[in-house]
């Protein structure tokens, strides 16, 4: 068994992992979530390890010669490589590893049958939804077996994987905040992916922040502003963003805050038309222009049951939103309500996501896991986050009418109004602040007043 393992010898590797089954905070069911089909994620493992290699090795007997002789062949390829996994899941695992050139590398590697038994999953899902059809006819969750057999051969294939890590580690380099681990291609398969090796604290684990003294808020911030050009700018959304996959630190050279990326293998790609159809639409929600709220939400399918879909959007109730979603905070009563409400409207979710373009499913599932962080860190969206959103939406606007116009004039005219729109958002800014900051001497000079100077 050993030599008809040792005949192949392709790079290969491990993963980190997130799989389950868990309901969306508005009590929907999301497409990715089955664990069954989940696919594996992760960071780190062997980067010299062929698929036989590996199946070869769990198969022989643990302290066996033979299992020596197979684990010694590691030790060939690695510096030093750490047994024990970083991380595991349903379709792979990690270990964190170094090579003979001194490089710490994370591998992920494939689990051996896990193609085969996706297949069997994914046909398992279609007959239970099926069967929930039958039962429940209100009920329409085909979607989540569509999504699944478009998403998960993406998923599987970790060159995939690779490219995605690079193409969005190109489109947002301009955030010095941002760490893309890199990708070593020559170490990389389909079912094995190596790259560089980023510690860090999860990003909601206010304990390890605050031992580093890293700001909460600013990592808040900072993950507003690299979602909001993801899907407003770009239209290339990772749609994964669970505490598991965005990593923060102090950068070792220079000190500064980093926000670390991992696990590109599921991502949406949005359509130009839905991506400035979403710009107005949270252009809308922003400004409190009901009008265009009901104009664009009806644009992206949501029909008739666009007030629910506009609070299942923002996470809000239908009383805040047409007061402003900027305006008014987010109170207990008013989550309480949601979730009540939530379950009150299951079939109207329901019927409303078999509505909706499919784009718009991991986006919910992607606002859901940042909401999730920002709950974890106690920075829910405030009025400053959503004028970053605007920012992002005027420039995305802007840049799809200077595209489609060969007139100077024109072109100046849209930068110009570009140029003001921005100033806009910057004059409601500054008065936010100086609200904030008057409010804050105001509640400080008050507390000066009533308590007694220490003794």
């Amino acid at each position: 068994m050993a030599r008809r393992a040792l005949k192949l010898a392709s790079w290969t590797s491990m993963a980190l992992a997130a799989s389950g089954v868990y309901l969306y905070s508005n009590k929907y069911l999301d497409l990715n979530d089955f664990g069954a089909v989940r696919v594996g994620r992760a960071v780190a493992t062997t980067a010299a390890i062929s698929y036989d290699y590996l199946t070869s090795l769990r198969s022989v007997p643990y302290g066996s010669e033979e299992y020596l002789q197979l684990r010694s062949k590691i030790h060939d390829l690695f510096m030093s490589f750490d047994d024990t996994p970083l991380g595991a899941a349903s379709l792979a695992q990690v270990h964190k590893a170094v090579l003979h050139d001194g490089r710490t590398v994370a591998v992920k590697v494939q689990h051996p049958k896990v193609q085969a038994q996706s297949s069997k999953d994914i046909l398992l899902m279609e007959v239970l939804v099926l069967a929930v059809k039958q039962l429940f006819p209100e009920f329409e969750f085909m979607w989540l077996v569509d999504e699944a057999k478009k998403n998960l051969p993406l998923e599987l294939d970790f060159l995939n994987e690779g490219r995605n890590a690079e193409k969005v580690a190109q489109m947002l380099k301009h955030f010095d905040f941002l760490k893309v681990p890199q990708i070593y291609w020559e170490l990389s398969t389909k079912r094995v992916l190596l790259m560089e090796f980023v510690d860090g604290g999860q990003v909601n684990d206010r304990d390890y922040m605050e031992r580093n003294k890293i700001d909460v808020n600013e990592i808040s911030r900072h993950l507003g502003k690299m979602y909001s050009e993801m899907i407003f700018v770009n239209g290339f959304v990772h749609c994964d963003p669970h505490p598991g996959n965005v990593l923060v630190r102090k950068c070792p050279g220079t000190g500064k805050v980093e926000i670390v990326l991992l696990d590109h293998g599921l991502y949406q790609v949005l359509t130009e038309e839905f991506r400035l159809d979403y710009c107005h639409l949270w252009q809308s929600l922003i400004w409190t222009d009901m009008k265009s709220v009901k104009k664009y939400s009806q644009r992206l399918g949501a029909g008739d049951l666009y007030p629910l879909f506009t609070c299942m959007l923002t996470a809000r109730s239908w009383d805040s939103v047409n007061r402003g979603i900027g305006q008014t905070p987010v109170t207990a009563t008013e989550d309480s309500e949601i979730r009540n409400n939530a379950a009150n409207y299951l079939p109207q979710i329901s019927h409303l996501l078999n509505l909706v373009p499919r784009q718009m499913l991991l986006i919910f599932k992607t606002n859901d896991l940042l909401r999730g962080i920002e709950a974890a860190l106690g920075t829910r969206a405030s009025a400053t986050s959503f004028l970053n959103m605007s920012r992002c939406c005027v420039k995305a606007l802007a840049a799809h009418k200077k595209k489609n116009t060969h007139s100077f004039f024109r072109r100046t005219q849209i930068s110009f109004s570009e140029a003001f729109n921005l100033w806009q958002i910057n004059l409601h800014e500054l008065v936010l602040r100086v609200k904030g900051l008057r409010l804050a001497s105001w509640v400080s000079a008050l507390l000066c007043w009533l308590l007694p100077a220490p003794h």
